[in-house]
């Protein structure tokens, strides 16, 4: 009996030795006229069995290339990031963030349940991830001008594509063979800012040797300038929630009296960029720095609540924010293929990828920061505030303040692709089609943060001191012979350019990423003939290594950039499969052709061991106009790298204290929060206001995680009229449950989880948490990935389709439409009556279409688009407690959004466009500037215009 580490290749050849049998019987048996049935290679339509694609098994959303770059995008990932299904976790806005080495990567997320779950291909086949630790791929180094269509496949997929296929697989078909050249060259700028984007590829192929063979070259270049907030006006207006001060206010959850009002000219007064300091306990004796280095007070304007105020000498922190990274790409790409025999041709395909996107971010600041402190003998202080300081009794001074003038935070990412696919394919004894591979990519990243500043050297500079004769120096002598140079941080724009350079650091991190792919697949369509028609069967073998590694400089000095470790890890799996095709009924009453579809996966990881994925499913199709289909399936997706190898990692944490009295009554389980917190051995006294400054703590993977099992059931119907010719409608259902599912989770999450849980504190979230015993302040927490109880998922998806004829020309229409149901998270193992639903809220609207129009009339053609999405709440019900109406902004509106343009097309190949993205200049919804994972949906460039020019020959 084979060993368990032995199954998967005993399987694997158990099976291909039972398919050369099935070939051997069928080549005995079977008339086959060869001439009739040239050989084509199938394309994947959500099964790798040979089909009209009317009778496709699974969900399949199909959008060919011509239609995502239709718009002003320069990139393929925008575009098909405002597709309803997938959610917009790493487009261009958000890619950067708090995520380390993640600028400019486009990521896929269907059902914005993680782009781990979703598998991305390219012809069917797997493409080396762009992201440290994960399997997600940046679709931007695909090349758009090869692509044919990219199909979106719901539910039943892993059993085919493989485990980590949860939510469904994006599937990029290229274009098969390439002749002749084709250019396309697009430049636009947004109407109220310097915001510009070009895109220009280059295509040429041709066949060889009388057309055995085909050989393609192509390059592509993408760009964009970076658009900062202060850029627009919408989005430079600084906002704060403000205490509602409405005189004998009750809470009611009246509307129109929230606890809080979102008010426009808001913010902190407690730090800027010219420093904020106070000696007293009076909130009113703030001051600040002028630049001269002399003080004068804060104005506190009309209105201020904690460290806000409105109308006053507040900190705009959107100065910080960017909207749109700078970003280029350049793509390289070769294929080719050739007829060795009749029937068996080879293929070969190479690219090269860069991408240089540059993400900024706040500068270091220091917020009741002890090492920010200076003492009153230091040589750059005004002698009014040494003066001021003795009035106090006091010799030290701490200075909130944002290190703006000594330079903002800055990642540049230099990310290089490469990936080679070598294989052979084509047809054995005239039925069965064939197909054998191998791919090796790789990712190399150069990630560069600027402007790290060195705590060490900053602690020297700040204490500056006359050394008697004039000079200003640093008080400490080695610090003094090792280089040190004084700083001045009295006033915006006092620090000398060599006190920077002194205390700033540029430090270089770099991952490699490595993937492996071997594998083979058999397909028959007809292997043998029952009543109701032929039996299909596809099988398969795949070896896949997976290897990610991280090394971070050798740096000794604590920086104020997150301190991160040196990460590798790696995995190996070996997978069969096997797909059937059964008709079962034909030409019946109500029954013109019912077919059961199965498929199975078996893997054996090096990491968990075995995993099983199978899949079941029926096409029906009752009459020549009407069809359904339905799938049920279960898949087992083993942790990625990062997930189970991330080393430990420094980070800073900004949470609130759920176990300070003044947030003991927030919830309806208020019993339970007083419970645990007593449980914890905090006073009911407990008020402490320390969570309003950052907390350290650390991040990392989990050797512990167990691997996560879903199940996924689709119904649907395909409708196509005859009485209506032109006339395309789906409708499919589809629900997806995971268990144990993988994820990190928040700091604030890991706090509310711990505290608020219904069976005391012995859970996996206050196992996180580090309380100092005599303050009961929370000292540290961890995040890491863990096995949450359950993510559940489901709704409705949308796709109706017409052409007809209108006047001389042609209108196509087609309206593309998602409505979520359910998005909710359990997380709790021992308890699943503890949920949160996130449907309706941020992210996760409860409707999203888009709508397209496009008319042809000899050379002309004319496109309108319109994208909508659903008025989301901020809030989930959960989260909203027992205060219903915490705050005047409570929601985003309803967002529509317009695009429009026009073409021609000259008969010597020559096609001019001229478009108009975001016709009518729709602001963002109210509340966001769209760089959060949670609301890059919305067009945060406003009003864009682009000219495209386009040449085949």
């Amino acid at each position: 009996m084979p060993t368990k580490t032995k199954l998967a290749d005993w399987i694997a050849l158990s099976l291909l030795s039972s398919t050369v049998i099935s070939i051997s019987v069928q080549a005995a048996d079977t008339s086959t006229d060869t001439d009739s049935q040239k050989y084509e290679r199938i394309e994947v339509t959500g099964s790798r069995i040979a089909r009209e694609n009317a009778y496709a098994p699974t969900p399949v959303t199909m959008v060919t290339g011509e239609e995502l770059l239709g718009t002003g995008v320069t990139n393929i990932g925008e575009a098909l990031n405002q597709l309803p299904a997938l959610g917009s976790t790493y487009s261009l806005a958000s890619s950067g963030g708090s995520n380390i080495g993640t600028a400019g990567l486009n990521l896929l997320d269907l059902r914005n349940l993680g782009a781990s779950r979703t598998l991305v291909l390219v012809n069917g086949k797997r493409h080396v991830s762009s992201q440290s630790g994960t399997a997600a791929v940046d679709v931007n180094t695909i090349p758009s001008a090869w692509i044919d269509k990219v199909e979106i496949i719901t539910g039943g997929a892993s059993a085919i594509y493989g485990a980590d296929a949860v939510t469904g697989v994006v599937n990029f078909i290229l274009k098969k063979d390439i002749t002749g050249l084709d250019f396309n060259a697009s430049i636009g700028t947004a109407d109220d800012s310097g915001f510009s984007k070009k895109r220009a590829s280059f295509s040429y192929g041709t066949d060889i040797d009388n057309g055995r063979g085909n050989i393609a070259f192509a390059a592509e270049y993408s760009g964009q300038n970076n658009l900062m907030a202060f850029d627009r006006d919408q989005t430079r207006t600084s906002y704060a929630s403000m205490e509602n001060k409405t005189p004998h206010r009750v809470d009611d959850n009246n509307p129109n009296n929230p606890d809080k009002i979102y008010t426009a000219n808001s913010g902190y007064y407690k730090i800027a960029n010219d420093g904020r300091f106070t000696l007293t306990e009076d909130p009113e004796n703030w001051k600040k720095f002028n630049p001269d280095g002399s003080i004068s007070d804060v104005n506190l304007g009309s209105n201020n609540y904690s460290a806000y105020c409105t109308d006053c000498d507040s900190i705009n922190l959107h100065q910080f924010d960017e909207l749109q990274p700078k970003f280029k790409r350049y793509n390289v790409n070769f294929k080719s293929n050739y007829d060795v025999t009749a029937d068996d041709s080879m293929y070969f395909e190479a690219k090269y990828s860069r991408t240089e996107a540059t993400n900024n971010f706040q500068p270091a600041f220091f917020y009741g920061n002890p090492i920010n402190t200076v003492h009153s003998d230091n040589a750059f202080m005004d002698p009014e505030l040494k003066q001021l300081m003795a009035d106090n009794n006091t010799n030290d001074l701490m200075i909130n303040r944002f290190m703006t003038d000594t330079g903002l935070r800055i990642e540049n990412d230099t990310r290089e692709t490469q990936r080679y696919v070598l294989g052979m394919k084509g047809l054995i004894a005239d039925d069965w089609d064939y197909d054998v591979y191998g791919v090796y990519g790789q990712t190399d990243l150069d990630r560069q943060n600027k402007n790290n500043l060195i705590y060490d050297n900053y602690i020297n500079a700040l204490d500056a001191v006359d050394d008697g004769q004039g000079n200003i120096v640093c008080r400490d002598t080695a610090a003094r012979a090792d280089g040190c140079i004084p700083i001045n941080i009295f006033g915006y724009g006092a620090p000398s350019q060599a006190a920077i350079d002194y205390i700033n650091v540029d430090l270089t991190g770099t991952t490699t990423i490595k993937q492996t792919v071997l594998g083979g697949s058999l397909a028959n369509s007809g292997l043998f003939e029952l009543p109701a028609g032929y039996v299909g069967v596809s099988a398969g073998v795949e070896y896949r290594k997976e290897q990610s590694e991280t090394r971070e400089p050798n740096f000794d000095k604590e920086t104020f950039f997150t301190a991160i470790a040196n990460d590798k890890g790696s995995f190996n799996v070996r997978e069969v499969f096997a797909e059937l095709s059964v008709p079962l009924l034909s030409e019946l009453p109500l029954i013109r052709q019912l077919d059961l579809d199965l498929a199975a996966r078996y893997a054996d990881y090096s990491t968990i061991g075995d995993a099983t994925t199978w899949k079941a499913g029926l096409s029906w199709e009752i009459n020549d106009e009407l069809r359904m289909r339905t799938t049920y399936s279960r898949a087992i997706r083993a942790p990625n790298i990062s997930e189970l190898y991330g080393a430990e990692s420094q980070n800073f944490f900004n949470v609130k204290d759920a176990c300070r009295a003044s947030n003991l009554k927030d919830l309806d389980n208020g019993s339970n929060r007083r419970s645990n917190c007593a449980a914890l051995g905090i006073p009911e006294s407990f008020d402490s206001d320390y969570d309003s400054k950052t907390l350290e703590g650390t991040s990392s993977g989990n050797r512990q995680l167990k691997p996560e099992k879903s199940k996924s059931f689709t119904l649907g119907v395909v409708y196509n009229p005859q009485l209506f010719d032109g006339f395309s409608a789906t409708v499919d259902y589809w629900n997806i449950k995971i268990d144990d599912a993988i994820d990190s989770i928040d700091a604030q999450a890991i706090v509310d989880k711990c505290i608020d849980s219904a069976n005391g504190i012995d859970n996996q979230y206050c196992a996180l948490i580090t309380r100092d015993p005599n303050s009961h302040e929370i000292t540290s927490i961890h995040t890491q990935s863990l096995n949450l109880a359950k993510l559940e998922a489901s709704g409705i998806d949308f796709d109706f389709s017409y052409t007809a004829d209108l006047g001389k020309g042609t209108l196509k229409t087609n309206l593309i439409a998602t409505r979520l149901i359910r998005n909710r998270q359990y997380s709790f193992q021992e308890d699943t009556s503890d949920y949160e639903d996130f449907a309706g809220t941020k992210a996760n609207p409860d409707w999203q279409g888009n709508l397209t129009l496009k008319y042809n009339i000899t050379k002309w053609e004319a496109t309108w688009r319109t994208r909508y999405i659903d008025q989301v709440s901020l809030y989930t019900s959960k989260s909203l407690g027992r205060n219903a109406n915490p705050n005047s902004l409570m929601d985003y509106s309803s967002y529509f959004i317009s695009d429009m343009a026009i073409g021609y097309l000259f008969d010597n190949g020559l096609g001019l466009k001229f478009g108009i993205d975001n016709v009518f200049d729709r602001d963002l919804p109210f509340g966001t500037i769209g760089t959060a994972r949670d609301s890059s949906m919305y067009d945060n460039v406003g009003r864009y215009y682009y000219t495209t020019v386009s040449f085949k020959l």
